[in-house]
């Protein structure tokens, strides 16, 4: 920008008609933006979001004064070069906490952090910043220390300040998960609606993004019982008690619809249809409710990119391109380069940036993406919160949450129900017993947790039919197995399944069926393309009839989101859940002759292991499982939720796994948003991602599309996420695979600390996957 831009006549350095700018001439060479106009775009996106939470006097207080520190000459001077190191955002707090007190407290602390990023929200950290006006991070300099001056100037050019209610949307009487939600929903709407009158002005408005479609919950709602009417029930190969059990649940889901919007369970057996029909229930839920859209929160990527799949299958052709957004770090509207330069279709370009801020009526996640949000405090995460307010939120697999952070997310989805009008559902073939912890989540939200179920016990779906066997015995009489008779006793099944806790275990065991006919190994040391051609060459084997040879060694991968049928299953013993997933895997469809069989076992330790699944909290629920199994191994019914009950009450209270870490407690009792964010991991694995050589065609295209453009790119992750692994950071690090990995380049001489390329093809086995010659026991997640 010129210097003649933002001049005006004497010293001031103001230009034009307006007192003060906030930006400088748009990509397309239009004019500054004026501050005022700027502020009052902010002011109305603001206020519309967070209408939906009750909170739109507060948001357009935040709106008006997040960039009140532009107001000054320092920030003119920084438009023409002049200046830099600026902090422009301590200012509007100052003056909101200056004029309102407790009652701009939630603006205050939304509009410090706008740019840097929430901080603390303790009454006493507010004051002493106002008493002692300092830059955050220090080391800038403030635009204006007073906030009488930011005020006036703000009068001159035209704002004026809205009436304020008697309290902020934040409280620090509220417990504080609670109140820590509130602010966040506060700084949703306003950082959302600041990035989106940003690029207003810079993008122009004949390059504005796209509004998100509504979610037409009657019309989906049509869309998807025709689905399952024309493609799931007359394509179904599944038992005719099967499918009664599918169409109970399905009908008890569009039943309970009708109640008031809270929070929900619902518990099913693996193959019931789980998924189509909570999403029954959230169409016909949301219509009755008048609830805004459907958010799709599932663990796994396996899972969500089929999920994803079918949402489109069904609402695509009639309700658009841009009505279910999956959004994950590998989905195509992932920002892996901050940029544009990849000349993305126009469709996958508008889902890029509907994604930023959930604007879409189906969003498709993972729990990462989800619940890390609930507790972030930087501004691109949190600008898809205010979404959540009046939404239908769905957790599948709910048994996958660590139990150290169970209490604080169970209070922050109470929270969204309880404040924010939305609904909460969590379903699972194992439901986790989080009832009893009711009292231990009032501590951090008032309302606690107390779920409706929305299939009662009266549907009986539990128990019904019964589509496998399970054989505790070697569990009982505390019997172990080597894998060499494991292998023995798979060599006499035509058909088989077996699920290990470790990769190393997987190897073993193929590495001693190596030469039979009809050996398979699927686990993460596998690329996704790897994977899914195993899965294809498995189906195609099992569809082929029970005499043709099928054995698969899997890692629990395998447990959830893979739809496998098969009729004998061997579970290396682990938690209680697991197993039950497992045998999911097992007479599936319920069209066998005779009855599944699921065995347990507990394998023997190798010379040198120092154990026999991951450790924590994998480790703690396998024990806990064992000692259930032999205090009732005749009464232990996988199909009877009173076991599971039993199950999650013990392993709540003897391994105290769901008390809060030290640390993250810490920081929300000093209600410090930078370290909630560093604490609350759902993956406290460091991984980087390696392209591997398993598709030597591709692996040598993509090798070569990267050498040539000489850096990383977001359309190259695209392409490369399919044919690549990931590895803890740790192992190249300090491990001795470094050798066989070579780093991507960014640019000029810099190179990517976390895209690989494999240097070795021997370093990729065509079965197992990874595994380098390197003697050590574990290379990948």
């Amino acid at each position: 920008m010129t210097n003649e831009t933002v001049q005006r006549g004497g010293e001031s350095g103001r230009t034009g008609e307006a007192e003060w700018l906030a930006h400088s001439e748009s990509r397309s060479g239009g004019p500054p933006e004026p501050l005022a106009e700027h502020l009052r775009r902010v002011e109305a996106f603001a206020a519309e979001f967070a209408a939906s939470f009750d909170a739109a006097d507060e948001a357009r207080l935040a709106a008006l004064l997040h960039d009140a520190g532009k107001a000054s000459d320092l920030f003119l001077k920084r438009l023409r070069g002049q200046a830099k190191g600026l902090d422009h955002w301590t200012p509007g707090a100052l003056l909101a906490w200056d004029l309102f007190k407790a009652r701009g407290l939630g603006a205050a602390v939304a509009i410090q952090g706008h740019h840097v990023g929430l901080q603390s929200g303790l009454v006493a950290s507010v004051r002493e910043a106002a008493a002692n006006p300092k830059p955050l991070p220090q080391g800038l300099t403030l635009t204006e220390s007073n906030p009488g001056v930011v005020r006036e100037r703000l009068e001159q050019d035209g704002v004026t300040l809205p009436p304020v209610a008697e309290s902020s949307i934040y409280s620090v009487a509220t417990p504080p998960v609670a109140a820590m939600l509130d602010l966040r929903m506060l700084f949703s709407a306003l950082v959302d609606a600041d990035f989106l009158a940003t690029e207003a002005h810079f993008e122009g408005e004949s390059n504005s993004r796209p509004v998100g479609p509504s979610l037409d919950a009657q019309r989906a709602l049509s869309l998807l019982m025709r689905f399952i009417e024309e493609q799931v029930r007359r394509a179904s190969d599944a038992g005719t008690d099967v499918n009664r059990l599918r169409e109970d649940l399905l009908r008890v889901c569009l039943e309970r619809a009708g109640q008031p919007p809270g929070l929900f369970t619902l518990s099913a057996p693996t193959g019931s249809g789980k998924t189509l029909a909570m999403l029954a229930f959230a169409l016909h839920h949301a219509r009755r409710h008048g609830l805004r859209r459907v958010v799709l929160v599932l663990p796994f990527l396996s899972i969500i990119e089929q999920t994803a799949g079918i949402c489109r299958k069904i609402f695509e052709t009639e309700l658009g391109p841009l009505y279910t957004l999956e959004h994950h770090s590998l989905s195509d509207v992932s920002r892996d380069d901050g940029g544009h330069e990849d000349n993305e279709d126009q469709v996958r370009l508008q889902a890029r940036l509907l994604a930023e801020n959930w604007d879409a009526p189906l969003i498709v996640t993972t729990s990462v993406q989800c619940l890390e949000s609930l507790f972030a405090n930087r501004p691109a995460p949190c600008r898809k919160l205010h979404r959540l307010a009046k939404s239908v939120i769905l957790f599948d697999e709910v048994q996958t949450l660590p139990l150290e952070l169970v209490v604080p997310t169970l209070a922050a989805l109470s929270r969204l129900a309880e404040r924010f009008g939305s609904t909460v559902v969590f379903a699972t073939a194992t439901q986790p017993a989080f009832g009893g912890l009711h009292e231990k989540v009032r501590e951090w939200c008032p309302a606690g947790w107390q779920p409706r179920e929305i299939a009662p016990s009266e549907t009986r779906l539990f128990g019904r039919i019964r589509r496998t066997e399970l054989d505790w015995r070697e569990i009982a009489t505390k019997r172990t197995r080597t894998w060499e008779k494991l292998a023995e006793a798979l060599r006499k099944e035509r058909q088989a399944l077996v699920i290990v806790n470790l990769r190393r275990h997987a190897r073993w065991l193929v590495d001693l069926l190596r030469g039979d006919d009809g050996v398979f190994h699927l686990s993460t040391a596998m690329c996704a393309a790897h994977r899914e051609a195993v899965l294809r060459q498995v189906r195609d084997r099992l569809a082929s009839g029970p005499e043709v040879p099928c054995r698969l060694v899997a890692t629990q991968c395998v447990e959830a989101g893979v739809d496998l049928d098969f009729p004998a299953v061997y579970r290396a013993l682990g938690p209680l859940e697991a197993i039950a997933q497992a045998a999911g895997r097992c007479n599936r469809n319920g069209r066998r002759t005779k009855s599944g069989r699921v065995t347990v076992f507990q394998p023997e330790l190798r010379s040198g292991e120092k154990g026999l699944c991951p450790p924590g909290g994998y480790e703690q629920a396998t024990d806990v499982t064992r000692g259930v199994i032999l205090e009732q191994p005749d009464r232990a019914d996988i199909e009877d939720p009173a076991l599971f009950q039993a199950y999650y009450q013990r392993l709540y209270g003897l391994t105290r796994g769901t008390e809060i870490p030290r640390e993250l407690r810490a920081a929300l009792d000093n209600r410090f948003f930078p370290d909630v964010a560093k604490e609350y991991r759902l993956i406290r694995q460091d991984t980087v991602s390696v392209l591997v050589p398993y598709d030597p065609e591709a692996f040598d295209s993509l090798k070569a599309r990267l050498e040539k453009g000489g850096r990383l790119t977001a359309a190259w992750i695209r392409a490369a996420r399919r044919h690549a692994i990931g590895i803890e950071r740790w192992q190249i690090e300090r491990g001795d695979i470094a050798r066989f990995l070579q780093p991507t380049p960014l640019g000029y001489r810099t190179e990517s600390k976390d895209w690989f390329v494999c240097l070795t093809p021997d370093a990729y086995d065509p079965v197992v996957g990874w595994n380098p010659p390197t003697g050590a026991e574990s290379w990948v997640l």
